[in-house]
């Protein structure tokens, strides 16, 4: 069972103990694309980076090298709505990532010329991304139907806007966000209670309060075909319709429909337009919530020649699934996968851990596994009928990126 304590200062600790020789700490803070204004796209993830480029105290080099020493790991990630710096030791190596995470968190120097060299880093990265026409068409598809909102803008940013970050303009982000109201500390693995609280108030406890930041808006989700032509081999589809926002109950029901639909090899999707009409080699479906915002959405990669039978194929099977909904065998299957899935990841300590600091985060709130598998069993096959009626009966966004115009 987990457990929180708020620290001096009010930034929140929140743990829970296992039966594991490992210990994964991470520190959570609601920074992400979705918190930036038109002229810091991107700079959630760029501070992402210059955390890792030294602090006061540590050089780039000593914060790989204190880490590797123990034979531990430690990264991070920024997603739309968070930010979260993370690492995985031994349980006696607990006080070294404390040490090494409040110091990135508190005494980041945010040196010059560090920062422009990992600006043509991040470009790199996003040149990366144009390289994989999947992410270009999941990219594409987000900021069209989020037009003109930031829950649609890369959250790597854009090479243009990457290059109008300065300094300044990073610390006052830094300054809004990173900040103990908007920030958790999530523990789980072997520790000893007390001396895991004794250590977070020693090197998280001063943390000073901070200016939060405005409230987020609520996107408009837009509809129509955007295309965009690529000197590629197949077309890429991403279809997407407004979805839950975080918090919502029919977000249980949602998670349902989206595994029977496109979830696994056994999925509609899948044995529709794959395995029997052989149309493509990829088709998935998927669904995201956010702050205010939620989606749903279909990704599949094809032959050109193959784009239009693939559509209407899909088409169909959606059709079908908001006329009929799921047979009670694809319900019973599915509430039994994500059942399975749910217990399995409450045995690695990395995955308590997440499930800890993203719920505090987002919602303030943490589900125990039996109320999530309690979740699971009470849904029916009239509440995700109802659901993919309501969520697929909505206008359509279509993003194709193809060798063709």
């Amino acid at each position: 069972m987990h457990k929180t304590h708020i620290l001096p200062g009010g930034l929140t600790l929140v743990y829970q103990q296992m039966p594991a020789r490992s210990v994964s700490v991470g520190l959570w803070v609601k920074s992400g694309s979705i918190y930036e204004a038109p002229l810091e796209s991107g700079v959630s993830h760029y501070i992402e980076h210059m955390l890792f480029k030294g602090t006061e105290k540590r050089s780039a080099l000593q914060i790989s090298e204190e880490m590797d020493f123990v034979g531990g790991q430690l990264n991070a990630y920024t997603c739309r709505d968070c930010t979260c710096f993370h690492t995985k030791t031994l349980g006696e190596n607990l006080e070294l990532s404390l040490d090494i995470l409040s110091d990135m968190y508190k005494s980041s120097v945010f040196d010059p010329k560090e920062l422009e060299q990992e600006r043509r880093v991040i470009i790199e990265e996003i040149n990366m991304y144009e390289d994989s026409p999947e992410d270009v068409a999941h990219e594409l598809l987000a900021l069209k139907m989020w037009a003109d909102s930031p829950y649609g803008w890369s959250i790597s940013g854009t090479e243009a806007s990457v290059n109008g970050i300065t300094r300044e303009v990073m610390l006052s982000y830094f300054r809004r966000r990173y900040t103990p109201e908007n920030t958790v500390l999530a523990v789980a693995g072997c520790f000893d209670e007390a001396e895991l609280i004794s250590l977070a108030q020693k090197y998280f406890g001063s943390t000073a309060a901070g200016n939060n930041a405005a409230e987020l808006i609520p996107p408009t989700v837009h509809t129509g075909v955007f295309t965009r032509k690529k000197d590629i081999e197949q077309t890429h589809i991403c279809m997407g319709w407004g979805g839950y926002p975080l918090g919502d109950e029919r977000n249980v029901s949602l998670t349902l429909m989206n595994e029977i639909l496109g979830g696994g090899m056994s999925s509609r999707l899948f044995q529709e337009v794959r395995e029997k009409a052989g149309l493509c080699y990829s088709v998935y479906s998927f669904s995201s919530a956010y702050p205010k915002a939620g989606s749903f959405g279909i990704y599949t990669a094809l032959s050109p020649e193959n784009g239009k039978n693939a559509l209407e194929l899909i088409n169909k099977v959606i059709e079908e699934f908001k006329l009929e909904g799921p047979t009670e065998y694809e319900l019973n299957k599915t509430k039994s996968q994500l059942r399975c899935s749910c217990l399995l990841s409450s045995e690695s300590t990395s995955a308590v851990m997440s499930r800890l600091g993203r719920g505090q985060l987002l919602r303030g709130k943490i589900k125990t596994d039996e109320e999530l598998i309690a979740e699971i069993e009470a849904v029916t096959r009239e509440s995700v009928q109802g659901v993919a009626r309501d969520v697929l009966g909505r206008p359509c966004a279509t993003a194709i990126v193809s060798p063709y115009n």
